[in-house]
């Protein structure tokens, strides 16, 4: 599949974004197409980590077998594909307006086997899986609004 990149703009701090996508394990809560993640590895964290996610997009199903290639804390996490699907993944967090807002950047390049239609398969994926990105991302913008102190979040707790 030719890389796909979806963003979204966050009013939050690359810091606290970092803080909800660090935990891998959690990241059921924001992607709709994550079922499940099982760690294969004794850390759950950084470069390294390996882990099963099961995936579900419509009727299709696999179990997607990843490795994170990159961790730099309110920066990147990347990923290696390594089961039937194979490709690249990195979430990148770009500072905005003097670090109170981030820019969060999700690009693949991923690789399809040939009973899914090979390289014709992605391409038929691709918009799909756009789909299913932006959505995870409008999730993820949810959580990270609601882990927001207050104070931040415009609601100054004042009772005057």
């Amino acid at each position: 599949m030719p890389e796909l990149t979806v963003q979204i703009e966050l009013d939050a701090s690359p810091d606290d974004v970092w803080a909800v996508v660090e935990d891998v394990g959690s990241h059921v809560e924001w992607m709709e197409d994550a079922v499940a993640i099982r760690f294969t590895s004794p850390h759950t964290s950084g470069t390294g980590t390996a882990f099963d996610c099961d995936t579900r997009i419509g009727p299709f199903r696999l179990t997607d077998h990843m490795e994170i290639t990159e961790w730099e804390p309110a920066r990147a996490m990347g990923v290696r594909h390594v089961g039937m699907v194979t490709g690249t993944g990195v979430f990148r967090l770009v500072p905005l307006d003097d670090g109170r807002r981030t820019r969060f950047i999700w690009t693949e390049e991923l690789f399809f086997p040939w009973w899914m239609g090979g390289a014709l398969g992605a391409t038929v994926a691709k918009p799909i899986l756009a789909h299913v990105w932006r959505t995870n991302l409008i999730n993820l913008q949810s959580i990270v609004s609601a882990r927001r102190p207050a104070d931040v979040a415009g609601e100054s707790g004042s009772t005057d």
